[in-house]
């Protein structure tokens, strides 16, 4: 068997058999339909959205609640378009991975295309462009990762990418929020059309930042007579442009060796990962763990799929905010973060192995109910004992989530201010509490401090992962030598200073010297990350 819309359909009776779920629906059809009148456009064409946010519209379809499917749009990595939607007609094969060591397995069908959003592509780009055009999409939403919304560098500066784009106007733009202003630009000069703009990344206010990332690019263009002054006007208009706030929550790791073979053995053939020009690491596949939760702030001035159909919560954006507080900044994100960093650090290669080491479950319990809860918002719609619960007692130690804390750990510079950041400034604005009695937060910005040095706790070469911020941050730290105290001599204080690193000086906090003190300990010796976590944990 092989996943391409001749097969699923050809050999239907093959695929259930092998316990392949297949769409209900005329995937031709659907595509054809989609490919004309696209209702629906997602920039960001990762697995995330593959295994997640399409499968939503892959069941609407299912039910009958929607005639049209999705456009992948892809802004980083245009080798996925290539190697992975073309030759398999933009099928997914979704593996849910189930704590018994077996998955459950379909196929998600509701991706009609993906288009490289390529300003140097004029066939591909001028497709977005006609789509921009028609009255009749109604949304288009990202998974861009946080940093995708980045316009400046750790100074504050613009990069060098968007002064590019802003000095060229929205026809030859670059970064991914360039590209969503000058196709918007097309939208407004095609007639001012409605239309939501949705993030549905893993990030804090992710409406928020992405509507300021766009307006930000907008206003340079007017500023500089590269659009129409009424262009800013028709963004800055919700009733025509709306940047609804979303929490998006769905493990999605890495495809797994074992998950591959499993697929393999059904008789599913040709389901190698591929490592892109990018060093994007990408399947046919997408192994996903089966708890999942978007919930999005009910916005859409030019109307929506019925997603709530499908599981989503549509709330007001207070309820998003607090929802994507519970999770982000105290009930798993800042978790993930600290298994991150130290099972680097400690040598662990699975975040699952990471929930049998008692020093490690410890630090994730204290850091979500001993100081997490203290500051947490009750949502209302889901519960945040409830939800930490799950993750701890459930969905870290999933032993067939195959996730990796090297996973994890990347771009941690970008996810530092809001997963601990923020929890960090709740209790400096308390009344009642005192921010310098944190212990296990600061523990955890000491590892991640003491995982930048690149030596493992016996002592040994570690690779870090991606950061945009590795660079500059490993020059700060120049000069430590882990074993030789004598090499620190205050490299930290322009870190720990940073408001723009921990979403607030460590200073100010008064946590800057707890911080120092542990990553001290931190760097003793050979087993000094080990003895800290057992001195305190």
């Amino acid at each position: 068997m092989k996943l391409s819309l001749d097969s699923i359909t050809r050999e239907a009776s093959v695929w259930e058999q092998a316990g392949i779920r297949l769409p209900k629906y005329d995937v031709k059809a659907v595509a054809e339909k989609t490919k004309k009148e696209p209702t629906w456009i997602h920039f960001g064409a990762g697995n995330i959205f593959r295994g997640y946010i399409a499968g939503l519209l892959n069941d609407l379809l299912d039910k009958g609640e929607a005639d049209t499917g999705l456009i992948a749009a892809e802004t980083f990595d245009y080798d996925i378009a290539d190697m992975i939607y073309k030759p398999f007609d933009s099928l997914t094969l979704l593996a849910t991975l189930l704590p018994t060591g077996t998955t459950k397995n379909n196929v998600i069908a509701s991706i009609a295309d993906c288009i490289k959003a390529d300003y140097s592509k004029e066939e591909e780009i001028g497709r977005l462009k006609a789509m921009f055009r028609s009255e009749k999409l109604q949304m288009v939403s990202y998974t861009v990762t946080e940093k995708g919304y980045g316009l400046t560098n750790i100074n504050g500066e613009l990069l060098p990418v968007v002064q590019q784009d802003i000095q060229s106007g929205p026809q030859s733009v670059k970064h991914a929020m360039s590209i969503t202003a000058a196709l918007l630009y097309e939208r407004y000069q095609a007639g001012a059309y409605p239309i939501a703009v949705v993030s549905m990344d893993n990030c804090s206010h992710n409406g928020e930042k992405l509507k300021n990332a766009v307006l930000t690019v907008a206003r340079a263009w007017v500023a500089n007579g590269k659009a129409e002054a009424g262009f800013t006007a028709y963004l800055e208009d919700e009733t025509r442009v709306s940047f609804p706030w979303s929490m998006i929550d769905k493990i999605t790791p890495r495809p797994a060796e074992a998950v591959k073979n499993q697929l393999s053995a059904l008789g599913v053939e040709d389901m190698e990962p591929v490592i892109t020009s990018r060093n994007t690491y990408i399947a046919p596949f997408v192994n996903a763990e089966e708890p999942q939760y978007l919930v999005i702030e009910d916005r859409f001035p030019n109307g929506r799929p019925a997603l709530e159909k499908a599981g989503v919560y549509f709330t007001d954006r207070d309820t998003v905010n607090r929802v994507e507080r519970m999770k982000v900044t105290t009930c798993l994100n800042p978790l993930h973060t600290a298994l991150a960093v130290y099972g680097c650090v400690l040598g662990y290669n699975l975040i699952a192995d990471e929930m049998n080491d008692p020093q490690l479950k410890g630090l994730v319990e204290k850091i979500g109910y001993e100081e997490g809860m203290k500051v947490v918002t009750d949502p209302g719609i889901l519960s945040p004992m409830d939800f930490i619960h799950e993750v701890i007692d459930k969905r870290l130690p999933n032993p067939f989530m195959p996730d990796t804390p090297q996973r994890i750990a990347t771009d941690t510079s970008q996810k530092i201010p809001v997963r601990f950041g923020e929890t960090i400034k709740s209790y400096v604005a308390s009344d009642e509490l005192d921010a310098s009695e944190l212990t296990y937060i600061p523990l955890a910005l000491a590892g991640w401090l003491r995982y930048l040095l690149a030596v493992d706790d016996e002592l040994q070469p570690m690779t870090l992962s991606s950061d945009p911020m590795l660079e500059q941050l490993q020059q700060q730290l120049a000069g430590i030598v882990v074993g030789d105290l004598s090499t620190y001599k205050g490299q930290l204080k322009e870190i720990m200073s940073n408001p723009n690193i921990f979403g607030i000086s460590l200073y100010e906090a008064g946590l800057a010297e707890k911080v120092e003190d542990l990553f001290i300990q931190e760097i003793a010796g050979a087993g000094a990350v080990r003895r800290t976590l057992e001195k305190y944990l």
